[in-house]
């Protein structure tokens, strides 16, 4: 069995000590670590992080010789248990690395340990311990003997699994609650003192509880203990789901505070996180791309579906907090008004599929720059708006035996497939669900119906069609309204303010803006003689009926640039209004009214 111990005697220095022993190793025995994180998909190396190996078999030292930027091989004996010692850097306060100082530790197995090569399929431990006094450790790991604050050793069935569970160090806050013989734990770093956590476990809760019958119905949950692990900062947002936990990070104040019952805006977001990353335990973790069935954590894995795994879990997360009554309708369609407007007023989604943007994340979207609005589009936004679109499309379709057609039946059918999936796969089910209802072999002869799905989820998946949103939603008795977007938007330009300074962070493709010769990195001093220190300033001195000259400063020179008259009835590839969706009580059929109760729940 190979064992790993691991410890942070002394945090200040931002190094966990790691020993790997290797009983009866192979003569060249090769030992690596993963190039990046599953659900972040990016190349991270990891291994740039770890100090220079040193490796002893009784009491002799062994040669080591790096391979590749993230291999090792060491020369043994063959017979004599292998001890290898490395430090791990710590200091990366994001979800998907390492991190530790005198408060706080965290880590995932992607950081800290080491893949030896034909072992992986068998045990592995873990002995936690060394820690500063008063520390506590939380993770999804099993556990085989610990005290009560969490110290001493835990263990997983393969190498895959022992790094899918990440682990929380230090004096945090913690609270549990069971749902469907299914214990939760819910830890919180650096929450202020006036955190609401029993307002948080119990909003949790209802979600968990929503989702485990959305996958399982009345059957047993795929398994029986889950770990939610929350860092509180002073500004952040993010979470990267893994087999039996989630790590999480949020802004400090996004937190439910005791004495406020009315929900913010920021905590609505916070639990639309908590339901995305939960949603994973089944839609990636479970329900995989077949392009990751094996998953090769030595290189980039390369898949169209991320529109899917990604997108339809958007979709889903909102809709758990509509369902369960944390958020109501009104709210709900805020929700999505946001992401409709915010896929409209990028311009690469008219150049680049979702299906593209998805093959391209490491590439595109994990590696932002000024140019990424036109260069590709998210397939977190435009995924869940697929889902969406075809949810309502499903519901448009009458009933038959008593079942109305809708994406959840997709998403059954998917599961009960028990495999990797694939594009055509989706098409399928969509074919099958719309045509007859579950649970009767009727839908296994329907395969000629999939094929008028197969080409519509071809052509919103991957073409750079727009998605028929106005059309769907007002059969569904939602109201779509227009009004005038912004004054930077309707310029093409993307700015930030800050110290006085009015900055340009991007320029969209075709928009007044490009024409006028901006260019990121600008700063817009003034317009017609006017200073400019905020986007307000802007708004007042801007006459969009007539060309005016905007100084500017770039690389420490002043230019003076034309910025042309608004108008001209040239199209852009960016929306120049902004969409409201609302719910009219007189204006929709009785047919849309019932499809908005049936689909809204209200």
């Amino acid at each position: 069995m190979i064992e790993f111990r691991i410890e942070a005697a002394e945090p200040q220095r931002h190094r966990f000590q790691v020993t790997m022993t290797v009983p009866r190793p192979r003569q060249r025995q090769r030992l690596s670590l993963p190039v990046w994180i599953p659900g972040s998909y990016l190349v991270r190396e990891f291994a740039r992080h770890l100090t220079p190996l040193q490796a002893r078999q009784g009491g002799a030292d062994c040669e080591v010789a790096q391979i590749d930027k993230a291999t090792w091989e060491v020369t043994t004996d063959g017979r004599s248990t292998l001890s290898v010692s490395y430090e791990v850097h710590a200091f990366d306060t994001s979800v998907r690395a390492a991190f530790l100082d005198a408060r706080r530790g965290f880590f995932n197995g992607t950081s800290v340990f080491l893949r030896a090569e034909g072992f992986e399929a068998k045990p592995h431990r873990v002995r936690i311990g060394g820690l500063p006094k008063g520390w506590q450790v939380a993770t999804a790991l099993q556990a085989v003997k610990v005290n009560a604050a969490g110290w001493g050793l835990y263990e997983a069935p393969d190498h895959d699994e022992l790094i899918d569970h990440p682990v929380e160090l230090g004096n945090f806050w913690r609270g549990e609650f069971t749902v469907r013989g299914v214990r939760h734990e819910f830890v919180v770093a650096g929450a202020s003192p006036d955190f609401d956590g029993d307002r948080l476990l119990a909003d949790t809760r209802q979600v968990c509880e929503a989702q485990i019958q959305f996958w399982h119905g009345r059957r047993k949950a795929a398994f029986d203990h889950y770990v939610f692990m929350l860092n509180a900062v002073e500004d952040g947002y993010g979470g990267l789901e893994h087999r039996r936990s989630t790590a999480l990070i949020c802004a400090r104040k996004d937190l439910p505070r005791k004495g406020r019952a009315v929900a913010t805006e920021a905590y609505t977001t916070l639990l639309g996180l908590i339901s995305h990353e939960y949603f994973h335990t089944w839609n990636v973790k479970r329900l995989k791309p077949a392009g990751f069935d094996p998953i090769d954590l030595s290189r980039e894995n390369m898949t169209r579906m991320l529109w899917f795994f990604e997108g339809f879990t958007s979709y889903y997360d909102d809709q758990f907090l509509l369902r369960t009554k944390l958020i109501d309708a009104a709210t709900y369609l805020k929700l999505i008004g946001k992401t409709v407007n915010q896929v409209r007023g990028t311009p690469g989604r008219l150049t680049y599929s979702v299906g593209q943007a998805s093959f391209d994340a490491w590439t595109r979207y994990y590696r932002p720059d000024e140019n990424t609005a036109n260069a590709t589009v998210s397939y977190y936004t435009k995924g869940s708006l697929v889902a969406l679109c075809l949810d309502l499309a499903l519901r448009l379709l009458p009933v038959r035996d008593g079942h109305q057609p809708k994406l959840d039946g997709v998403m059954e059918r998917l599961w009960r497939l028990g495999r990797s999936i694939t594009e055509a796969d989706v098409a399928q089910a969509l074919g099958d669900e719309a045509q007859h209802p579950p649970d009767t072999p009727a839908h296994l002869q329907a395969r000629s119906a999939a094929h008028s799905w197969t080409e519509l989820l071809h052509r919103w998946t991957e073409t750079c069609e727009e998605l028929p949103l106005s059309e769907l939603l007002a059969s569904h008795g939602v109201q779509w309204q227009s009004k005038a977007a912004p004054l930077p938007q309707k310029l093409g330009v993307r700015l930030s303010e800050a110290a006085g300074a009015l900055k340009v962070q991007a320029v969209m493709r075709h928009g007044h803006a490009e024409s006028a010769g901006l260019s990121a990195g600008d700063e817009l001093l003034a317009l017609d003689g006017w200073r400019l220190k905020r986007t307000d300033d802007l708004l007042q001195w801007h006459d969009g009926s007539k060309s005016q000259a905007l100084l500017i400063s770039r690389d420490q020179r002043l230019e003076t640039l034309t910025l042309p008259a608004l108008g001209g009835g040239t199209a852009t590839p960016f929306a120049d209004d902004i969409v409201t969706l609302t719910l009219p009580s007189a204006a929709a059929e009785p047919a849309a009214l019932a499809r908005r109760k049936a689909w809204l729940r209200a």
